[in-house]
């Protein structure tokens, strides 16, 4: 592996979700992560459609083992960054808590994964994404005039205020820990992340400028100029011509005449213009409008399905996605001196059992003796 994390080895006890996210970043930026999860030492190493656990091999691990929790322990001593996303106390039964492994090694990063935090009313209850964006009150805000909240996917919560999170702080107490020599925890929750996201939100709200009612705000699609309209084939046209010079240059490519329309901000006027938009854009397909705005800069693009999207010759052309028979996203961000790069397409659990544990020092004596033990096949 290459990339601008090159020589950062982590553990990852597996999770799902967001956990898995946060550790296919950084490996595709080159950090060395041992995935430990449940799963079978002699697995084939046949290729998964998992995107999430691309790049890191796959170890299988019984936990329940004495010799397989002495084995994490022993591997801890050489990590910089462990990271779970197990229940709030679930390691610490287990005896891989942070006191525990942070007595083995001090400076190690304890990075934890949680929907509601380690600490609080919530912090032992289920939840999923949909009940973290609900509580940190985004949620709330996305949907349409008189309608219901929408959950945006699973991309708020999980993936952006979860992984990207984690992600965020692993690697502010990796620094510091590389100036202080000593690690610390980690704790990301969720909730704090989404409340986070919302910063600019709160600024509207506090300035005044936000009503308390979905979609009739600026970004919520109660403007004209930051809507998704359908077009005459039943597919979208996606519109965010916000600053005054794009909303005048939406109005060249619509064809509609300045000053036969009222002013941008007039909010009064915002669902009858929503309304000439939409009947304007029903009169073309996708691909016309797309041509037309290919030229006309004005904040306006087409609505891809995410099966379409790696074909879409910008994409394609900036390689976003690897086009192979199983598409998926490129490493992201990029590098100019040190790019990241998918390490290898992600396997069965388990079946990198021998070759991960073997790159961290682990002699194939030990590994046949913990197979013997226990320690990797399930109980």
């Amino acid at each position: 592996m290459s990339g601008p994390l090159e020589g950062l080895k982590v553990l990852e006890l597996a999770g799902i979700g967001p956990s898995p996210y946060a550790c296919m970043l950084l490996a595709d930026l080159g950090a060395d992560i041992l995935r430990l999860e449940r799963g079978d030492p002699e697995a084939p190493p046949e290729i998964s459609d998992d995107v999430l656990n691309r790049s890191r091999p796959s170890v299988a691990i019984n936990l329940k083992s004495d010799a397989a929790r002495g084995l994490v322990l022993d591997l801890c001593e050489q990590a910089d960054v462990l990271i779970e996303g197990f229940r709030p106390g679930v390691t610490e039964r287990l005896g891989l808590g942070p006191d525990v492994v942070l007595a083995r090694n001090p400076r190690l990063v304890y990075g934890r994964m949680t929907g509601f935090g380690q600490e609080g009313a919530l912090a032992h209850r289920a939840g999923h994404d949909i009940n973290y964006i609900a509580v940190s009150g985004a949620l709330w805000a996305i949907g349409r005039v008189g309608d219901r909240p929408v959950p945006p996917l699973n991309l708020v919560g999980d993936f952006g205020g979860g992984a990207m999170f984690l992600v965020y702080g692993v690697l502010a107490a990796v620094w510091s820990s590389q100036r202080t020599g000593r690690g610390q925890v980690v704790d990301a929750a969720m909730v704090d992340g989404v409340a986070s996201l919302q910063s600019m939100l709160h600024s509207h709200i506090n300035a005044g400028e936000w009503l308390d009612e979905r979609g009739v705000n600026m970004l919520d699609t109660g403007a004209p100029f930051y809507e998704v309209y359908e077009t005459k084939d039943a597919k979208y046209m996606a519109v965010g011509a916000i600053e005054p010079q794009f909303y005048n240059e939406l109005l060249r490519g619509l064809r509609l005449e300045p000053s036969e329309t009222p002013s941008q901000w007039n909010r009064e006027q915002w669902p009858a213009m929503k309304e000439r938009f939409r009947e304007t854009i029903l009169t073309k397909t996708r691909d016309e409008w797309t041509a037309i705005f290919e030229v006309v800069d004005a904040c306006v693009t087409p609505v891809l399905s995410p099966r379409e999207a790696p074909t879409y010759p910008y994409n394609a052309e900036r390689e976003v996605f690897v086009n192979d028979k199983r598409p998926q996203p490129s490493p992201a961000p990029r590098f100019s001196l040190t790019p990241g790069a998918i390490g290898q397409p992600p396997r069965s659990p388990g079946s990198g059992t021998r070759e991960g544990l073997t790159s961290w020092g682990v002699s194939g004596e030990r590994i046949d003796e913990l197979l013997a033990a226990g320690a990797f096949h399930q109980q």
